[in-house]
């Protein structure tokens, strides 16, 4: 497991509930050496004990040794130096698997081609998403989500070793669609959390999660996603999840803005990384490139980056002239 934040140790946490032993890599040795001490992950997931059959270390080359699987749980704007550290080291059977939900804020390509580029073609790879907050999965709650790849069996491996006990991994070949989901919700949830702290209601919320669907759906399959993924447990399972739940960082970024809270200030006391932000700038330009029309993620991005109050944003999303729903 490469990253130790919340959701790699989440993870960790459950493949040793199936009885798999786990090497758990973090780029910092204090924080090796803290989770060796502390016996669990007192930063990301206070209070839940780590199964003696997981091992921390701060030596990719100790986590990758003789190893069945590699999955990787690293921040998005951290995915693509870790692919490149990774591949020399990668034996091409083993295949990559990865839990990280956005885009590459450089390039602003899919993850999948980010490690594509790095590790070549005859690597099998494979992306984990769905509704899933880690605190409610190291806890072990029920929680279901998609793994998704182009190569059927190696998506059924992945889904395999997951899946037990109160979490069901389902899967899926529609790689772009579940990576599209992913990165766009996050978005999406600093818009409704934007909402809620302005005081908008649940109607307003209902709709922001109806078309930030539709948005994300435009998106996806301009990309050549498949439209049933939008509508699972990737795309509306998270979705849902990430917009009506405070345990949502991104959500809990939302109102931050919306109380006022200058971003840097906000990112500070949240304490974990903030998707969202990020991706959002990266996905205006996609979907600029590509012509895809996302208001409400383009009312997000101009919240964060170009000085506009989460008012006058609010206000540009009212005021558009009506249209058909669908069409």
């Amino acid at each position: 497991m490469l990253g130790a934040g919340s959701w790699g140790t989440a993870l960790a946490i459950q493949l040793c509930r199936n009885a798999h032993a786990v090497r758990l890599w973090s780029h910092e040795q204090a924080q090796v050496d803290a989770l060796i001490r502390d016996g669990e992950n007192r930063h990301f997931l206070p209070g839940v004990a780590l199964p003696p059959a997981i091992a921390p270390t701060a030596s990719l080359e100790t986590a990758l040794s003789d190893a069945d699987a590699c999955l990787v749980v690293v921040p998005s704007h951290a995915f693509a130096s870790v692919m490149a550290v990774v591949a020399p080291l990668l034996p091409a059977e083993l295949g990559l698997a990865w839990a990280t939900k956005g885009l590459d804020p450089t390039s602003g390509a899919l993850l999948h081609e980010v490690a594509r580029a790095e590790l070549g073609a005859g690597v099998s790879l494979a992306l984990v998403s769905g509704p899933s907050f880690a605190g409610e999965v190291a806890r072990g709650l029920p929680t279901a989500l998609s793994v998704a790849s182009e190569d059927a069996d190696f998506a059924a491996r992945i889904a395999a070793l997951l899946h037990g006990g109160r979490f069901r991994a389902y899967t899926s070949t529609d790689i772009i669609g579940v990576e599209v989901c992913g990165a766009a919700k996050n978005v999406l949830a600093i818009a409704t959390g934007i909402a809620d702290g302005l005081g908008f209601g649940a109607n307003a919320r209902a709709a922001l999660v109806t078309r930030g669907l539709a948005e994300l759906t435009r998106l996806g399959q301009a990309l050549g996603g498949r439209f049933e993924t939008f509508t699972g447990l990737a795309g509306m399972g998270d979705l849902v999840l990430t917009c009506t739940d405070n345990q949502s960082r991104n959500r809990r970024m939302g109102l931050a803005l919306a109380g006022g809270e200058l971003l840097e200030s906000a990112r500070a006391r949240i304490g974990q990384e903030v998707e969202g932000v990020v991706t959002a700038r990266t996905l205006h330009e996609l979907a600029a490139r590509l012509g895809v029309e996302m208001p409400i993620s383009e009312q997000v991005y101009r919240v964060l980056y170009a000085g506009v109050s989460p008012e006058e944003a609010t206000r540009a999303l009212l005021e558009r002239e009506p249209k058909a729903e669908f069409g």
